[in-house]
């Protein structure tokens, strides 16, 4: 049974490894070695009364291709339906899911909007979050407002849409060929809301070049610098880690926060950060992690903590998440230019 996920069961049988998740009555299992896989499979058909559907294309509203080098996960079909559904199918395309521009806060003298209606849009848009990291910061920002919409929160989730239609096919690539070696990346964006000051926190974790784990989230408490924001940002990504891997690296931007984790002598300066956060230098001093400064042009976490430009939003969800359209590897160098055409042809 999975440390962390209790319907996830492995089996281990002479060096092959069996994968078994269940959700509610629905089974996917696969493995290293198809005569496991078949075995298992034989055996559940004469213990359950239950149907094999066959290679796995298709769970919980996720389409998966498979392939000799990798599987594609998308929700394509997903898309098009929540298009449809909240009457957005024929609008203008839009490059980006928000615009640098956007400060949304509780616009209490705005026009209020349906809240029912607001809160289904944001609901469809945090599950398409599965396969779309790319949309997760923009659309995180506008559930905050669910309480009370306003004209302004239905206008920038409206773009999130306008987004979606520009870039209905865009999935996860795993490539087969990935080597098995974790790396986490934190960002945060310091004082970012405009309500109560509080910091937003992005962080990711990559298992080779496969993006395996994402987040954008408001911190709980008020950061009173920037040291402080990317000290309890670098600390939340290791609450997701489940798994052993000797020495993760942590790639964080701020030499200040990574300075605070390693020396203790700074520690009398930051007595005001929760004492839940600084598990963090623990966990360097125990040898678990190594903390890595990383430069803020190649900084993954970046794109989970506040709206980026074009250019360095599709330079991060391209070359960095492998997110792209099918499974031709070909598609990872040509989407760029696919999107400047796209850009070019929206503004004639």
């Amino acid at each position: 049974m999975g440390s962390v996920d209790k319907t996830l069961f492995l089996l281990s049988c002479g060096g092959d490894t069996l994968i078994v998740q269940i959700y509610v009555d629905d089974i996917i299992f696969g493995g290293s070695s198809h005569a496991l896989v078949s075995s298992f499979a034989e055996q559940m058909s004469r213990e359950f009364e239950m149907s094999l559907m066959g290679e796995l294309q298709f769970f919980l509203g996720l389409q998966i291709k498979q392939g000799p080098e990798g599987t594609f996960v998308h929700q394509a079909k997903y898309t098009r339906d929540i298009l449809k559904k909240f009457e957005m199918g024929d609008s203008k395309p839009m490059t980006t899911p928000m615009s640098t521009n956007t400060a949304l806060d509780a616009d209490e003298d705005g026009e209020a909007v349906d809240q029912k209606e607001f809160q289904g849009m944001i609901g469809s848009l945090l599950y398409l979050t599965a396969t779309r990291p790319d949309i997760q910061f923009a659309v995180c920002l506008c559930a905050r407002y669910q309480a009370s919409p306003r004209t302004s929160h239905r206008q920038a989730v409206k773009r999130i849409f306008r987004y979606l239609k520009f870039t209905p096919e865009l999935g996860l690539w795993y490539s087969s060929g990935s080597f098995l070696s974790l790396r986490g990346f934190s960002d945060a964006d310091h004082a970012g809301c405009r309500i109560d000051r509080k910091s937003t926190s992005g962080t990711c974790q990559l298992l080779g070049t496969s993006l395996v784990s994402w987040s954008s989230r408001k911190q709980a408490s008020v950061s009173l610098s920037t040291t402080d924001a990317e000290y309890i940002a670098a600390a939340s990504t290791l609450s997701d880690f489940g798994h052993r891997f000797g020495k993760i690296p942590l790639l964080v931007e701020s030499t200040s926060a990574i300075s605070v984790a390693k020396n203790p002598v700074l520690h009398s300066r930051t007595k005001h950060i929760d004492v839940r956060f600084h598990f963090l230098r623990d966990h360097y001093e125990k040898g678990d992690i190594d903390l890595v400064h990383v430069a803020s042009e190649n900084q993954l976490a970046d794109i989970f903590t506040k709206p980026l430009e074009f250019g360095a939003f599709v330079r991060l969800r391209v070359l960095r998440f492998s997110l792209v359209e099918g499974v031709d590897n070909a598609l990872i160098k040509g989407e760029i230019e696919r999107q400047w055409t796209g850009l070019i042809a929206l503004l004639v």
